[in-house]
């Protein structure tokens, strides 16, 4: 995909001063901002559009070549634009912080900051997990303040020099011989402080809110599995993004099947007639109301285990599923009928008839 002129995407002609093309990135870098634009893929693109040509057009020797030999120019320098958001925010650190009404300053350290990340646990079934499902999920957190857009200045106002360190963000003390510089206790740093602070925040920039966002639970998600949803945590400081929400999944414990990764285990009964003779049982399948005909082949031991191939859980980054794996328990009865009596004594006479057999052919090869 061929890129557009620097010039077109700021929007200024092509002799345009310093203060022409700040005032242009700035519309731009405020209308595009992600904080603006969650989950804008096109805001994003334009936002790091922008922030390329600024970046090249601010700088007297790249916007030289770009002049004239265009964008293959700077392909030639090894110049490859922002791979990020950090990227952009590291590189315009101080541009953002006037953008957002934090003036760049001599002293001190303020510098643009991600907001911190957030999170979230949630509890969902082993058939919620097994389906995926969309959930409503409700939380608070801070967020910046509408009224100021996170400056903490009244609308129209601006931040004024701290008048203990002079806009220095330091103040020196002298001990003896010495000068010690430290924070200065006013500004904390920063410089320049707030007069006149907003109404709505109090001068803090950002504000408590209640939040309800409708998330999208994949199928196959596990005890422990993270989703993150970009730019839901807190407000970034000076200009910088938001944090994350990092959404953490338990998922409950089933009354009859037990997950291993990918498979699903179960345990059903079967008589010992069923074991020696084989059958056709019915059993569940998680999910719904679905059953599924199992085979007992014939001479099934205690504690045999059979497999349905692809009805365990769904795999949460291929489209398969795992399989369903069913230990066999054989029920001994308790009590047993007159005639269900005499034909097990019946079978055992024949067993043990059986077993004298092949005792005797075994003596009389050893014999031979």
């Amino acid at each position: 995909m061929s890129k557009r002129d620097y010039y077109e995407v700021l929007g200024v002609s092509r002799d345009a001063g310093d203060g022409d093309l700040k005032k242009a990135y700035r519309k731009l870098a405020m209308k595009y901002h992600p904080d603006r634009n969650q989950g804008d893929g096109e805001a994003e693109e334009r936002f790091k559009e922008a922030a390329e040509a600024y970046e090249v057009l601010r700088n007297g020797e790249k916007r030289q070549i770009y002049d004239r030999f265009g964008h293959e120019g700077l392909e030639g320098t090894g110049f490859k634009g922002f791979s990020g958001f950090d990227d952009i925010f590291s590189s315009f650190g101080d541009v953002f912080e006037e953008f957002f009404g934090f003036g760049t300053r001599r002293g001190g350290s303020s510098r643009v900051r991600q907001g911190n990340s957030l999170r979230y646990d949630l509890e969902l079934t082993l058939e919620d997990a097994f389906h995926g499902k969309e959930e409503e999920i409700q939380f608070q957190k801070i967020a910046s303040c509408e009224t100021c857009h996170g400056s903490g200045l009244t609308p129209g106002t601006e931040l004024q020099n701290c008048s203990t360190c002079q806009g220095q963000g330091q103040v020196v003390r002298s001990q003896g011989f010495f000068q010690i510089s430290t924070t200065c206790p006013t500004c904390h740093g920063e410089g320049r402080i707030i007069t006149d602070p907003c109404n709505e925040c109090h001068g803090r920039g950002s504000v408590q809110v209640d939040k309800t966002i409708t998330l999208k639970v994949p199928a196959g998600v596990d005890t422990g599995s993270q989703l993150r949803l970009q730019g839901e945590g807190e407000p970034g400081e000076h200009g910088g993004p938001s944090g994350d929400l990092i959404v953490v999944i338990h998922v409950g414990e089933h009354g009859f099947f037990n997950r291993e990764g990918d498979h699903l285990l179960c345990e059903i009964p079967i008589s010992f007639v069923q074991a020696t003779l084989g059958d056709s049982v019915t059993i569940p399948i998680l999910g719904g109301d679905e059953t599924k005909d199992l085979r007992i082949p014939k001479g099934t031991q205690p504690g045999e285990i059979l497999a349905l191939n692809g009805y365990g859980m769904p795999n949460l980054h291929r489209n398969k599923k795992g399989d369903l794996y069913i230990k066999i328990n054989i029920k001994i009865p308790k009590t047993l009928s007159h005639q269900q009596r005499e034909l097990l004594e019946a079978f055992k006479e024949t067993e043990e008839l059986k077993k004298s057999k092949k005792g005797n052919h075994f003596w009389q090869k050893i014999k031979q």
